[in-house]
């Protein structure tokens, strides 16, 4: 019996071996054919190090939480990437102040790149880069196809907050925040197929830029407190501005200039802003279902060199509350209408026009031509042209 004993005394162990070997072994399958490792930068003695070891198929680099103060620009060589955080607890600073980005996304031969060794497919997300008054760029991407930036937050830069220069091919930026840059927020040069949806821009110096660009979608942001315009739109044809919020910008909501075209501005509210919607060269676009409120001058102007242009459906409005009450103090009322300033081929139908100084709708300059005006309605206000 004492020796049965010892035997099994004996055996207890081995039978815990080879469970946890078994068990082991379950929850370790091989390993995954053509799988590359992820790139954790807790294991680099520098982020630089961490994003240089990507391989030149690409790969993910995963930044952890803290803050990462950086002195010359982070830069990202590979394409078919994911650089990742874990949100704003992954704080990149970048402490330069000659002027230098925080992070440049760019083949090795920059700007000389040929076109079939472009970088494509670099996604950016999930992490916070903040600058300085003497800093440059927050991101700065070139020539990089099918770019994505998702859930980044870029403040405090000297230059602009992100600014991508000729990323062409379908460039989607989305849910990031960019605020209190002191240039442009987004900066888009030479881009096609651009989605920009549901960021959040606040007091920069403009919002947004499309410049020498196509059919940019611009839909769901807030747009707020910015110290001069909100977006300009330059030498871009068949875009559409949609479901925007555009606030408190000190200069002009939108501008669109320099031979655009094709455009459709539609259900945005456009509300006290220097300025609402400047279309100074700009043909074939259409301007619905806006709300214009309290903007200080112009709530939309058609300049001479625009035309062809449809109005309709819109609200152009103080801040009237009803039962005679008005929400703005005496001298805070400014409620700019609808000016044509010597332009042609215009429809104005289906708006309404209501307690808007000096007039809801002004005649500037030489006559405008071929403008049909019906079925507006026009509240508490002068001006120059009646209803057909």
């Amino acid at each position: 019996m004492r020796r049965f004993y010892d035997l099994c005394l004996l055996l207890i162990p081995l039978n815990l071996i080879c469970l946890l070997a078994g068990s082991a072994s379950f929850a370790q399958p091989p390993a995954l054919p053509s799988a590359r490792p992820a790139i954790d930068a807790r294991d680099y003695p520098s982020l630089q190090a961490a994003l240089d070891a990507v391989p030149e198929a690409g790969g993910v680099v995963r930044l952890p939480a803290g803050e990462f103060e950086i002195s010359e620009p982070l830069r990202l060589r590979r394409g078919d990437t994911r650089l990742e955080g874990v949100g704003a607890a992954t704080h990149i600073i970048n402490a330069n102040q000659a002027g230098e980005p925080a992070l440049i996304v760019a083949h090795p031969d920059g700007a000389k790149v040929k076109k079939e060794d472009r970088l494509w497919r670099v996604n950016l997300a999930n992490f916070r880069i903040t600058g300085n008054e003497k800093s440059g760029h927050g991101i700065v991407a070139t020539l990089i196809e099918e770019i994505f930036l998702q859930g980044v937050s870029v403040s405090y830069h000297g230059g602009d907050g992100v600014r991508l220069e000729t990323c062409y091919e379908d460039p989607r930026i989305s849910d990031c925040l960019l605020t209190y840059n002191k240039r442009v927020g987004l900066n888009i040069l030479g881009g096609h197929d651009i989605v920009v949806s549901a960021n959040q821009f606040e007091e920069n110096d403009d919002a947004l830029h499309c410049i020498d660009s196509f059919n940019l979608c611009m839909t769901g942001n807030n747009l707020d407190d910015h110290l001069n315009r909100g977006v300009l739109i330059e030498n871009t044809y068949g875009s559409v501005l949609s479901g925007n919020m555009i606030e408190e910008c000190a200069g002009t909501a939108i501008t669109l200039d320099r031979d655009c075209y094709g455009t459709t501005i539609s259900a945005n509210v456009i509300a006290h802003n220097g300025a609402g919607v400047d279309l100074r060269d700009a043909h074939g676009c259409a301007v619905s279902a806006n709300t214009f409120t309290i903007m200080k001058k112009d709530a939309l102007r058609i300049g001479p060199q625009s035309g062809r242009i449809t109005v309709t459906g819109n609200n152009f409005s103080n801040s009237f509350l009803g039962d005679g009450k008005v929400k703005r103090r005496e001298g805070d009322r400014e409620a700019g209408g609808l000016v044509l300033e010597a332009t042609r081929d215009i429809t104005v139908v289906g708006n309404l026009f209501s307690g808007l100084r000096p007039k809801a709708i002004e005649l500037r300059g030489k006559k405008s031509t071929g403008v049909v005006f019906a079925n507006n309605v026009i509240v508490d206000g002068e001006s120059d042209l009646k209803n057909e």
